[in-house]
């Protein structure tokens, strides 16, 4: 069985010249596999769905930890990227965000890791969603909408001659999430398909001029 996309994402992470960085001691791939099984391993039953962990910490040893410490943003991005996708795979559920973080034990030899994981809810319970752009950049979905257009007032502004100053917004409605046209001049699309308003499910792309913004329940 080959390297799902997540584990050929991580090895990305350290080709060429980091590759020899990671040598001896733990590998990027083997957090992310153990974040996974942690994962199947914690869930538990939820009235829509298995509940899973949300939240991480991976305790390193401190070589270890010196050797992750130029891409510790990368890595944990990815690792809660990684997250993600396994629970979209298995019908997984969150209450919360998704948080990653690494820490550091001196008593933890090289090549030795620990990971806590717990299940953590959104502040009043709220429905979590977010909005993913391909420069790295993930937007939390509140209470107010988030709104995507060429005004510089605008939670995602975009630098697009074919996007409207205020071209469309992603608004939350009780459990729910949804994102609503604003009039814009060449409209607003969900995987492909141009619309007005559309409730959106994991994964979703937005298309917004020529950006694509993928949503996530999570």
């Amino acid at each position: 069985m080959g390297l799902n996309q997540f584990e050929q994402r991580l090895e990305r992470l350290v080709e060429g010249v980091f590759a020899k960085t990671f040598r001896s001691g733990v590998k990027p791939v083997e957090l992310g596999r153990r974040l996974t099984r942690e994962m199947d391993l914690q869930r538990t039953p939820g009235v829509s769905g298995a509940i899973t962990p949300n939240h991480f910490r991976i305790t390193l040893s401190a070589s270890d930890g010196r050797n992750f410490e130029p891409y510790v943003q990368a890595l944990t991005r990815e690792l809660s990227e990684a997250v993600r996708e396994h629970a979209n795979g298995e019908g997984y559920r969150f209450v919360g965000p998704v948080h990653v973080e690494l820490d550091e034990d001196e008593r933890l030899g090289a090549g030795e890791f620990e990971v806590v994981s717990r299940i953590l809810e959104a502040p009043g319970g709220a429905a979590v969603g977010s909005l993913s752009l391909s420069d790295g950049r993930r937007v939390s979905i509140g209470e107010d909408p988030v709104s995507l257009g060429r005004l510089p007032e605008c939670d995602i502004v975009l630098s697009d001659p074919n996007v409207s100053r205020r071209h469309s917004e992603v608004r939350r409605r009780g459990n729910e999430f949804v994102v609503v046209d604003l009039g814009s001049t060449n409209g607003t699309k969900v995987n492909g398909a141009g619309v007005k308003e559309r409730r959106l499910a994991d994964g979703d792309i937005i298309t917004v001029g020529a950006t694509e913004v993928r949503f996530e329940a999570s």
